[in-house]
């Protein structure tokens, strides 16, 4: 079982074997366009798309649930809070009203305020699945030589690098801290109460910072004696040449962005509105 959240798992999958810098560019291009695009039929095939990468990467529930849950939390949060601010929001943009619901004041739920959240709601499906398989199909190196490869300054690659890989490490220190602490006597499980379990928590955050303290000392000290920086440009290690697959996942990742651009003209917009009469 793999308890490591947002760490990169190593296997054999078609995605696994693409380039880092591949990788990287289809995120970008598809997640650009997802953010952009308001089009539900276009966020509907990319969410389908996304899905089917997502399979094809073999990445476990497991490692991912943790992710997921919050993010979902967050985007119910997040269409609680538009409906509040913004209850008429979907009218204005729509140029339509049409009421489903009665309510006091302004806060009647309408199909276009509705239709708009769902299209939000759309968008998190849609890029979440694509960032964790990035996410868990490269490794800490390879996107390094990625952002350097497109780029980027090889210093600020390496520094993403080691806090990619210095997240996986934080949630092993902390793993470790409280074991010792439950066999100290101190209950941190589910027996216990939240209240005593968070305050038992807290008091695991002095110790980690001193162990990532260390961590530090030890990485810039080993990068010093290796005299990191001195030159202006460096090699990779696991860096991956393009091949064939690179171009075809570079192609179909353009085809759905330029397919996302086109839709901005058919719209006359970004928006995809469905109460035009």
């Amino acid at each position: 079982m793999n308890d490591k959240i947002l760490g990169y798992i190593e296997n054999d999958t078609i995605i696994h074997r693409l380039s880092g810098t591949t990788k990287l560019i289809c995120f970008l291009m598809l997640s650009i366009i997802v953010m952009t695009s308001y089009d539900t039929r276009f966020l509907l095939f990319v969410t389908i798309f996304s899905l089917i990468l997502f399979r094809l990467a073999e990445i476990p529930w497991n490692a991912v649930s943790f992710v997921v849950k919050f993010v979902l939390v967050f985007a119910i949060l997040n269409l609680l809070a538009i409906y509040i601010f913004e209850p008429e929001y979907g009218v204005n943009l729509y140029n339509s009203r049409t009421v489903i619901r009665q309510g006091w004041g302004r806060y009647s739920l309408t199909k276009e305020q509705l239709f708009y959240e769902v299209n939000v709601a759309i968008k998190y499906f849609s890029t979440i699945p694509l960032a964790l398989i990035f996410i868990f199909t490269t490794s800490p190196s390879e996107f390094a030589s990625s952002l350097n490869k497109i780029g980027v300054s090889y210093k600020v690659s390496y520094a993403v690098a080691l806090a990619l890989r210095y997240i996986p490490d934080i949630q092993e220190s902390y793993n470790d801290i409280k074991l010792a602490s439950q066999a100290r006597g101190i209950e941190m499980s589910k027996k216990a109460s939240l209240v005593e379990r968070i305050k038992s928590s807290s008091n695991i955050v002095w110790p980690l910072i001193f162990d990532s303290l260390n961590r530090i000392e030890t990485i810039s000290q080993a990068m010093e004696l290796r005299r990191f920086g001195k030159e202006n440009t460096r090699t990779w290690y696991s860096y991956r040449p393009f091949r064939k697959i690179d171009i075809f996942a570079i192609v179909i990742s353009a085809l759905i962005t330029i397919l996302g651009v086109y839709l901005f003209f058919v719209n006359g917009g970004r928006f995809y509105n469905p109460f035009v009469h």
